[in-house]
């Protein structure tokens, strides 16, 4: 049977982890407690397992790649099992260095571009009902689809309504 502390580094080879989530791993492979403690010490102490570090990387995705917001983000981190604390530290940092009106700006970008063209960018098709786009609903009712929408991503209210009502305001209208 192999060691716990190598079969933790061959699960961190592959890509981050927290300490909850190799000792669910490490469970999961029926090592005992203590040696499951004695490997993730050892981990610990060599620096290959690092919840801050993991944090950052997971926030840097969910800002950088996923395009969700602060919010979200921290909620990924902790259910990772990684601490409160070191979640909402590890979004300040990341955050502090995203243009968080840019970012939602990107999201609306995308949630409005019409359905041919997300399918063209190699996205999934989707209805034209289910497109937050000029589909002959009321600017209201779509202004209320991507607030939701917004909120569900994790970003703050204010930010997502002040982008909301500029977005609508500066629409060309059809008269």
């Amino acid at each position: 049977m192999a060691d716990a502390y190598v079969t933790a580094l061959r699960m961190l080879a592959r890509r981050e982890l927290s300490e909850a989530q190799v000792r669910t791993r490490l469970a999961r492979k029926a090592f005992d407690a203590g040696v499951i403690d004695e490997a993730v010490s050892r981990l610990q102490a060599v620096r290959a397992l690092d919840d801050r570090r993991t944090a950052l990387a997971c926030a840097r995705t969910e800002a950088n790649v996923k395009r969700h917001g602060q919010r979200r983000a921290q909620r990924t981190i902790e259910a990772l099992g990684i601490d409160r604390g070191v979640a909402k530290a590890a979004v300040e940092e990341v955050f502090g260095e995203v243009d968080e009106d840019a970012l939602i700006d990107k999201v609306l970008d995308r949630k409005l571009r019409p359905p041919s063209l997300r399918a063209s960018a190699g996205q999934v098709r989707t209805p034209a009902g289910d497109s937050a786009g000029p589909t002959g609903a009321s600017d209201a009712a779509v202004a209320r689809r991507l607030y939701r929408y917004l909120l569900a991503q994790g970003f703050d209210a204010g930010r997502a309504h002040a982008a909301i009502r500029s977005r609508l305001k500066n629409a060309p209208h059809d008269e």
